[in-house]
C-alpha cells in the first residue's frame, strides 16, 4: 500500500483566532472561480441552477433540506454578471441582511409553483422566464444559450416560449465542481469525523434485541448533535436482508450472529459522507469473514491504484464483474462494486463502475474526492459485507479520511 499518512485536517465546527481552520470567504472566492471558468470554457452565455447544491455553489446560500425537492429556488449566472438568486419568501430579505458577498439587488423574492402546487395558469413561471429573459439581454446574452440543470416541464416551455435556446447546464457545474479546494477537502474530513464518532456509538449499542430502526434513530441524534446540517439517508441491513443489498432500513430484530452493515448519509455545511461500514453481532462465522475479507481486498486494490493520471477504468477492473458474485449483468449489479464523487452531493464526478467507465473513462486529478465501495456475499445465502472509503487524490497517492476501523470484520459486543 502507498497511501498518504498526513491527515486531512477535520478542525472544531467553530471559527478560533489561534488556529487556519476553514475559510468560508476564499471557499466562497473558489467556488465562485470554478463556475466562472467552467461557463467561459462552456457554449453557454449564462446558468441557470434550480439544483440546490448548484445553488450553493454558486451563491453559498441554503434554506434548508426541505427546498431539495421544491424546484422553486434559482439562481442566475452570465458570463459578465455577479450571482443572482430568488429566494422563497422572506429568505431573499435575510441573504439581503447577512449574505455579504452577494449584493443586495441580487437577492430577489420568487416563486414558480412548489411542483406544480400553484399551477402554471397562475403566471408565476411565465412573469420569472420574462424576468431571466430580460437579464441576459442586458447582459448581452440573450442570444447565447442558457444551461439549466433541474427545471419543471412548464419552466422549461416558458423559458423556450421568451425565445430562450435552453441546453444542458448540469454538465458544466458538475466541471466546476469536480476539483475541491483545501477548503472542501477539510468540511469533507470533517464530515466523515462525525460519522467516525457515530460508528463508535453504533458498535457499542449494537446487540441482539435492537431493531435496525432504533440504530438509525441513534445516528440521526447524535448527528444533529455533532452539526450535522443534513441526514440524508442512513441504510440499516441486518441478518437475512443483506443479500441481496436492499438499500434502506427497516425494524427487523438484530439477532446474535448475524452481519449488520450501515451506510451513513449526511453533510456538514453542505458537503456529504457516503460511508459504509459492516459488524457482526456478538460472534462471526467463517462464512461471514470470508465475505469481509474479500470485500477489503477488492477496496484496497481500488485504493492502492487511486493517484492522478490512473483512469476510472483502470479501477474499474480490479473488481469482480457482475457474474462473478450474483448477478445477472452490471446493470443489476451497479452500485456494489462503485465510486462516486462527493461534495455538495452525494453522487459527483468521477463515477467508476464496471457499468460505465470502460466505455467513457475519466482521468483522476489531484484534489478529487471520491468513495470507494464494495460488497461481497457470504456462502451462507444471507450474510453479506458492505465497506465504504472516501478517498482524496493526492500528488503523493490516495489519502483516505474515513478513520472508523475496517480492516477487519468487527464484531461488536463479542460473546
Amino acid at each position: 500500500m502507498n497511501r498518504v499518512l498526513a491527515p486531512a485536517p477535520a478542525p472544531g465546527r467553530t471559527a478560533v483566532d489561534f488556529e487556519d481552520r476553514v475559510d468560508f470567504a476564499r471557499l466562497r472566492s473558489y467556488r465562485l472561480a470554478r463556475a466562472r471558468e467552467a461557463l467561459q470554457n462552456s457554449e453557454l452565455g449564462a446558468l441557470l441552477a434550480f439544483d440546490v447544491n448548484n445553488i450553493r455553489y454558486l451563491t453559498s446560500t441554503m434554506i434548508g433540506e426541505w427546498a431539495r425537492d421544491k424546484l422553486t429556488r434559482y439562481a442566475l449566472l452570465t458570463r459578465s454578471g455577479e450571482p443572482m438568486v430568488w429566494d422563497f419568501g422572506s429568505a431573499a430579505r435575510h441573504h439581503r441582511l447577512h449574505a455579504s458577498w452577494l449584493r443586495p439587488q441580487d437577492c430577489r423574492a420568487g416563486l414558480l409553483g412548489l411542483r406544480g402546487a400553484v399551477a402554471p395558469e397562475a403566471g408565476l413561471m411565465e412573469a420569472a422566464a420574462a424576468e431571466l429573459a430580460a437579464i441576459l439581454r442586458e447582459h448581452g446574452v440573450a442570444g447565447a444559450p442558457v444551461g439549466v440543470d433541474l427545471v419543471e416541464p412548464a419552466m422549461l416551455f416558458a423559458l423556450q416560449r421568451q425565445g430562450l435556446d435552453v441546453r444542458d447546464g448540469q454538465q458544466v457545474m458538475l466541471d466546476a465542481r469536480l476539483i475541491k479546494s483545501a477548503d472542501e477537502i477539510s468540511l469533507l474530513s470533517t464530515a466523515a469525523a462525525m460519522v467516525d464518532g457515530v460508528y463508535q456509538d453504533i458498535a457499542e449499542a449494537l446487540k441482539p434485541g435492537v431493531r435496525e430502526n432504533e440504530i438509525v434513530a441513534l445516528a440521526n441524534k447524535r448527528l444533529y448533535e455533532m452539526g450535522s446540517d443534513d441526514v440524508e439517508a442512513i441504510n440499516a441491513v441486518s441478518g437475512e436482508r443483506c443479500n441481496p443489498h436492499p438499500h434502506n432500513f427497516s425494524d427487523r430484530l438484530i439477532r446474535p450472529g448475524d452481519q449488520v452493515y450501515f451506510d451513513i448519509i449526511q453533510s456538514f455545511n453542505g458537503y456529504r459522507t457516503c460511508y459504509y461500514r459492516t459488524f457482526a453481532v456478538g460472534r462471526s462465522t467463517p462464512a461471514q469473514r470470508d465475505a469481509y475479507t474479500r470485500a477489503r481486498e477488492w477496496i484496497d486494490a481500488a485504493i492502492d491504484l487511486v493517484k492522478p493520471g490512473v483512469t476510472t477504468d483502470q479501477i474499474a477492473a480490479v473488481w469482480p464483474a457482475a457474474r462473478e458474485f450474483g448477478f445477472e449483468n452490471e446493470m443489476e449489479s451497479f452500485g456494489l462494486q462503485f465510486g462516486h464523487g462527493l461534495g455538495l452531493a452525494l453522487h459527483e464526478r468521477p463515477v467508476i463502475s464496471r457499468l460505465t467507465s470502460p466505455g467513457h473513462p475519466m482521468e483522476l486529478a489531484e484534489g478529487m474526492v471520491f468513495a470507494l465501495e464494495t460488497f461481497c456475499p457470504a456462502a451462507d445465502g444471507v450474510s453479506a459485507a458492505r465497506i465504504e472509503e472516501e478517498v482524496v487524490v493526492t500528488a503523493e497517492g490516495p489519502q483516505v479520511i474515513t478513520r472508523f476501523p475496517a480492516d477487519e470484520l468487527y464484531v461488536a459486543n463479542a460473546y
